[in-house]
C-alpha cells in the first residue's frame, strides 16, 4: 500500500497514520490513502510557513502572478483528468466535476492578474505640507480548512489570493476528499512553488485542526456552523483574524406570476444538482398560493426525469451523496420532518445500482417553516415546499431563518423582483435564476450564521488577506 505523503517545507513527508480515500459511487474503488498529521506535525508545517513568508513576502509581484497563471494553465489542460479525479472522490457527474476544475484554473487566473494590480492609494493630508500613503501588506501566515464539496475550487479561492498576496499557507483538507488536494499541489510545486510558501496537511479537526488555530495569524474556513464557532472562540483567543463560511437555509420564492418552467428548473438546478450538497442549494421552496399546486404538479414531473446513478455514467443527473454518514443524515431528516407532519411528496429513498454506492432519489416534502426540516441546515437532495399567501408572506418567511447565504426569486415582476433584491436578508440575491451558481470575480459571502468577517472571492479577497499599513510623509 502506497500512502501519498503531505508536503511540509518543500518535503513530502510521511504522517502519523493514514487514511484511505473511497469512491461514493463505487465503495470498491480506493482513490489513494493520504498521510494523516498529529498536532506536532500542524506545527511543523506552521513553522515551515512562517520561515518562507518573509522571502515569499519580498518577492516581486510578477513572480507571484507567474506561479498562479501556470498553476491555472496546467489544471485547464488537464480537465478531464483532474475533473475525474472530483468526480471519483467528491461523487459529482462527469460535468460537475469538470466544470469544477475549470473554474479553479479560471480562480487561479484571476488571482494571477490581481498580484500585479492590487495597490494602495496616496491621500492629501488635512493638514498642510503632509502626503498621505496607503499600501498593503501580507497578513502573514493562513491556515486554510476547506470542505469536501467543492474540493479544488474553494481550495483555489482560499490558496490563489493568499499567496498572490504575499502570505504562505498551511491547507488541511477534508478527510473526505485528499486526492483532489494532493494533486493540486503537486501542480503548485511543478510551477515553482517555493518550499514552505504553501504546504498540504491532512489532519483530524480535532488533533491537526486545533494546533494549526495556535499558530497561524489567520484562518479561512469553510464548512459546518458548529466547527466555525469553535474556530472563531479559538481565533479570538489567539487574536487570530478569522473568515467563516458556514452554509444556509436557501429560499427559493416562486410568485404566481412567475414563469413556470423556469421556477421549475431553478428549483431543480438549486436544490438538487451536486446531490444537494452545495451551501447555497434551495432547501425551502417558497410557493404562493395561486401558483402552489401547478408548480408542485410540474416538480414532481421533472424530478422523475432525473436520473441517478455514478457519478462517472453517461446520462446521469445526480451522483451519491459524499458517505454513508451523511446519505444516514438525509434519511433521518425525512423521518423527522414525517414525525412533525410534514408529507413526503416525492422521491426520498435510498437507491441501489450497479455499484456500491451511497445514492438517494432526491426528495421533495411539503411542511412548513418552523419544522425541523426548515431551520436545520439538511446538505443532501432534500428539499421543502412552504405555501404562502402573497409576496409579503413569502418574504417574510424567506428572512426567518438563522441563516442568510443566498436567496432567490422567480418572478416576471420587476416590481417585486427590485423589492426582494434590497429586502431579503442574504448576501446572495438571484433573480429567475437558481440560488447556487456562482461568478468567480465577485464577492462572496452570506449573512448571521451563514459568514463570519470580510468576503471570499474578487478584488474583495484583499480585505482579508492583506492588512493596510497608512504612513504619513511631510514635505
Amino acid at each position: 500500500m502506497t500512502i501519498k505523503p503531505n508536503l511540509i517545507g518543500g518535503e513530502w513527508l510521511e504522517g502519523s497514520g493514514a487514511i484511505e480515500s473511497i469512491n461514493p459511487s463505487d465503495t470498491r474503488d480506493s482513490v489513494g490513502h493520504y498521510a494523516m498529521a498529529d498536532a506536532a506535525q500542524m506545527r511543523q508545517a506552521v513553522a515551515a510557513a512562517r520561515h518562507a513568508q518573509p522571502a515569499w513576502a519580498a518577492t516581486t509581484t510578477q513572480v507571484r502572478s507567474d506561479l498562479l497563471l501556470k498553476t491555472a494553465l496546467e489544471i485547464a489542460a488537464r480537465k478531464e483528468e483532474l475533473g475525474e479525479l472530483v468526480s471519483r472522490e467528491a461523487g459529482k457527474t462527469r460535468a460537475e466535476g469538470m466544470g469544477e476544475v475549470l473554474r479553479a484554473s479560471q480562480i487561479f487566473q484571476f488571482f494571477a492578474g490581481e498580484a500585479v494590480r492590487y495597490g494602495g492609494e496616496n491621500l492629501p493630508s488635512v493638514r498642510p505640507n503632509i502626503g498621505v500613503q496607503i499600501s498593503r501588506e501580507p497578513v502573514g501566515v493562513i491556515g486554510l480548512i476547506t470542505p469536501w464539496n467543492f474540493p479544488i475550487a474553494i481550495a483555489a479561492w482560499k490558496l490563489a489570493p493568499a499567496l498572490a498576496f504575499g502570505n504562505t499557507v498551511v491547507l488541511k483538507p477534508s478527510q473526505d476528499t485528499p486526492g483532489v488536494a494532493w494533486e493540486l499541489f503537486r501542480i503548485l510545486e511543478r510551477n515553482g512553488l517555493p518550499a514552505g510558501a504553501a504546504n498540504l496537511v491532512n489532519g483530524r479537526g480535532s488533533v491537526a485542526g486545533e494546533a494549526l488555530v495556535e499558530g497561524v495569524d489567520a484562518i479561512s474556513f469553510t464548512g459546518s456552523v458548529p466547527t466555525g464557532r469553535k474556530l472563531a472562540q479559538s481565533a479570538v483567543a489567539n487574536m487570530v483574524r478569522i473568515q467563516l463560511e458556514m452554509g444556509g437555509k436557501n429560499p427559493l420564492v416562486v410568485l404566481d406570476d412567475a414563469d413556470l418552467a423556469t421556477a421549475v428548473e431553478c428549483a431543480v438546478n438549486g436544490s438538487y444538482f451536486s446531490a444537494g450538497q452545495r451551501c447555497t442549494a434551495s432547501s425551502r421552496i417558497i410557493v404562493t398560493a395561486g401558483i402552489h399546486d401547478r408548480f408542485v404538479d410540474a416538480l414532481r414531473q421533472r424530478m422523475r426525469t432525473l436520473k441517478v446513478g455514478p457519478a462517472l455514467a453517461a446520462g446521469v443527473d445526480i451522483g451519491p451523496v459524499i458517505n454513508q454518514g451523511q446519505l444516514d443524515m438525509v434519511q433521518s431528516y425525512i423521518q423527522t420532518g414525517r414525525a412533525e407532519g410534514a408529507e413526503l411528496l416525492e422521491g426520498g429513498q435510498v437507491l441501489e445500482r450497479e455499484t456500491p454506492g451511497f445514492f438517494m432519489q432526491p426528495a421533495l416534502l411539503a411542511g412548513t417553516n418552523d419544522m425541523r426540516i426548515n431551520r436545520e441546515e439538511v446538505f443532501g437532495p432534500f428539499a421543502s415546499v412552504i405555501r404562502a399567501q402573497d409576496y409579503e408572506q413569502a418574504l417574510a418567511l424567506a428572512n426567518d431563518t438563522d441563516y442568510g447565504l443566498s436567496a432567490g426569486i422567480c418572478t416576471t415582476s420587476h416590481k417585486h423582483a427590485s423589492h426582494f433584491r434590497l429586502n431579503v436578508k442574504s448576501g446572495l440575491a438571484m433573480i429567475n435564476l437558481p440560488t447556487a451558481g456562482l461568478d468567480y470575480h465577485v464577492p462572496f459571502g452570506g449573512t448571521k450564521a451563514s459568514s463570519y468577517g470580510p468576503r471570499e472571492q474578487g478584488s474583495y479577497a484583499v480585505d482579508f488577506y492583506t492588512l493596510s499599513k497608512t504612513a504619513y510623509v511631510g514635505y
